[in-house]
């Protein structure tokens, strides 16, 4: 991938005008893609996106409770030809439970650690998701991002991992990859690695038993207490069709959040961190209900410039990233059955120097190969 670079002198001197006097000589022009640093972005942020406002970050919490509450009661109160509606608007809802526990693992909820790990366990209890677990996990994709080889979230495959896989395996990634099925990702990413202490470093294991601990305990009240007063049908009802809802919406996020025909994954050895938080992020505008429910997660460009940035200041960041680094970023998306069908077919596979590619032009390469 080919990353623009600024090329107006009145960019190129707003952007300088944000790098301090004392800056390296030879890292004082920021337009060149080598010598960008992700602190010459956050420098030109303004200083209040950063600033945490407790009014807000409660408030916020405290509406979701109540759509939340909303939510479960039209699942208790909508006929059987409304359920779906419901189902849609709760599990949405819980999505932006997600969200806050987001922010709370980023401590971008709280100035107190304590509460950032309280609300955080709280809000993902009823996702079933461990929160230490999911929180060292998701930072390390912070610092890889779209690092061949490194990144944990959304990594694509590549054709000779998925040519030394065992049939079973291929076959479940070639269906996986090719029947559109992206909005089951986050449920595998969820069982596979967060509730496996040895997934994670020795020093981290405690943290990571201890929210295995609480969503078990959690589970071991919640479920058989749902059963007993509704039965089966009040688990799928109340419980499994609004956290795959969830599911539907936490796939989406982060397949289309770093997925595009364009957007390269880089070795270490060529990895940017500034070119892969700008140009490999990608800002994707949502139903106005869905980015409202879910705390503007869509706006994703400033939390990669800076995970210190809570939710809701993303938009401000955001414009701000706009009219300064405008030109290293990705073109914006709008979310449609179109977008989806149109990356899922063309990101299945990713050639480290070429990019994303279909299977069938994998395997018409393939075929090429042996004819020559």
């Amino acid at each position: 991938m080919t990353v623009s670079i600024v090329k107006s002198e009145e960019s190129r001197k707003s952007i300088q005008a944000i790098i301090p006097d004392s800056f390296p000589v030879e890292l004082a022009d920021p337009t060149s893609q080598n010598s960008l640093k992700l602190k010459h972005i956050i420098k030109s942020i303004p200083r209040e996106c950063f600033q945490k406002n407790s009014r807000k970050a409660w408030t916020g919490l405290l509406i979701n409770v109540l759509l939340v509450a909303l939510g479960y009661v039209s699942l208790v109160v909508a006929p059987w030809y409304l359920l779906p509606i419901a189902w849609i608007f709760t599990g949405t809802a819980l999505t932006g439970f997600f969200v806050i526990g987001h922010d709370c693992g980023h401590r971008s909820f709280s100035n107190r650690r304590w509460v950032n790990d309280l609300v955080g366990h709280l809000v993902f209890m009823p996702l079933i998701y461990p929160f230490h677990a999911w929180r060292v996990g998701h930072n390390y994709h912070h610092k890889h991002t779209n690092k061949l080889n490194f990144d944990n979230a959304w990594h694509p495959i590549q054709p000779e991992v998925f040519e030394s896989s065992s049939l079973t395996w291929r076959l479940i990634l070639k269906i996986f990859l090719t029947k559109r099925l992206w909005w089951l990702g986050s449920i595998g990413h969820w069982a596979m690695i967060h509730f496996n202490p040895n997934n994670f470093l020795e020093k981290d294991r405690p943290k990571i038993k201890l929210s295995i601990a609480v969503v078990t305990i959690f589970s071991a009240i919640f479920f058989p207490a749902l059963i007993i007063t509704t039965g089966i049908w009040g688990l799928i009802k109340f419980w499994v069709l609004p956290w795959l809802v969830y599911h539907f919406w936490m796939s989406t996020f982060t397949y289309v959040h770093h997925t595009a025909p364009d957007v390269a994954f880089e070795k270490a050895s060529k990895w940017n961190e500034a070119i892969a938080q700008l140009s490999g992020t990608i800002h994707c505008d949502y139903p106005g209900w869905v980015e409202y429910l879910c705390h503007d997660i869509n706006v994703h460009v400033p939390h990669h410039i800076s995970t210190a940035i809570p939710s809701y200041n993303l938009r401000t960041a955001y414009r701000s990233i706009k009219e300064n680094w405008g030109t290293y970023l990705h073109d914006e998306y709008r979310f449609s059955w179109s977008l989806m069908k149109r990356l899922t077919d063309a990101c299945q596979l990713y050639k480290e120097g070429e990019g994303y590619l279909s299977f069938e032009k994998y395997e018409t390469e393939k075929v090429n190969k042996l004819s020559v």
